[in-house]
């Protein structure tokens, strides 16, 4: 399937269908580990904090993606037509707001 993405839309893209499912499952097993572990250490189960850790751990990747996506369109839509640095400058922007945003609504809830 990663090799359908990038012959159609470049190997840029495509690397990132294969890098994606890679790290996530990695880290987050790896954070949920970790958590059980310390949780064990002081005699207790840890289960349940370790899955709410791993939990937290999707929402803020999930949250940072979505701000990730709005810079690369940001990128790709003014970059041919302005200056590098003020599009990249306005892209990184855009991402921590859209970022800092979720956060803040996810916080709430």
């Amino acid at each position: 399937m990663t090799g359908i993405i990038a012959k159609k839309f470049g190997a840029g893209v495509g690397g990132l269908f294969l890098a994606f499912p890679a790290i996530f499952p990695a880290a987050a097993t790896l954070i949920e580990k970790h958590e059980k572990q310390k949780k064990q250490q002081k005699g207790l189960d840890g289960s349940l904090r370790a899955r709410e850790a791993a939990a937290i751990y999707a929402a803020g990747t999930a949250m940072g993606t979505t701000g990730l996506l709005v810079f690369a369109t940001v990128v790709w839509r003014f970059l041919p037509d302005h200056l590098t640095w003020i599009v990249l400058l306005s892209g990184t922007l855009a991402w921590f707001v859209v970022s800092a945003t979720m956060w803040q609504i996810r916080s709430r809830c």
